[in-house]
């Protein structure tokens, strides 16, 4: 079984985030003063994380969830955030972390999808020793 998780991190919320909201049009033709669309202020810690204190980060490695989450996306996940059928999870299968879609058919059955095609379902029996560590709510990606 193919897992991608790397490293689990807490959010620091001690800190604000708070940066300038650029207008939701920037142009990709002639550049403008950006001075000119700012439409206020967003905090990140705020925008981005429901539940502090069931929030954690953690980073991807591995191409089973491309091309909707790549290697090194850092992930935001949520423990108290309710799962259902398609949702994108962290999820424990015995001893391995990892990020998959969640399927959970009329039958009672679950499996964990990869986004790649190349990675085949996993299949949670009754018997596994399995956990949904939470749900992702926001990948991070740098370029």
């Amino acid at each position: 079984m193919e897992c991608s998780v790397w490293g689990i991190f807490t959010p620091n919320l001690t800190r604000k985030l708070s940066r300038p909201l650029v207008s939701s049009h920037v142009p990709a033709g002639f550049p403008s003063p950006a001075e000119d669309y700012i439409e206020g202020r967003i905090d990140l810690n705020k925008d981005l994380i429901k539940h502090p204190l069931a929030t954690f980060y953690v980073r991807v490695i591995g191409d089973s969830m491309e091309t909707l989450i790549c290697s090194g996306d850092l992930l935001i996940v949520d423990r108290m955030a309710e799962t259902v059928d398609k949702d994108i999870v962290v999820a424990r299968v015995g001893n391995d972390l990892c990020v998959k879609r969640l399927r959970m058919l009329n039958d009672g059955a679950v499996w964990l999808y990869s986004e790649n095609i190349n990675y085949q379902p996993i299949k949670i029996r009754l018997e596994d020793d399995f956990e949904i560590w939470g749900k992702v709510l926001h990948s991070i990606q740098s370029f």
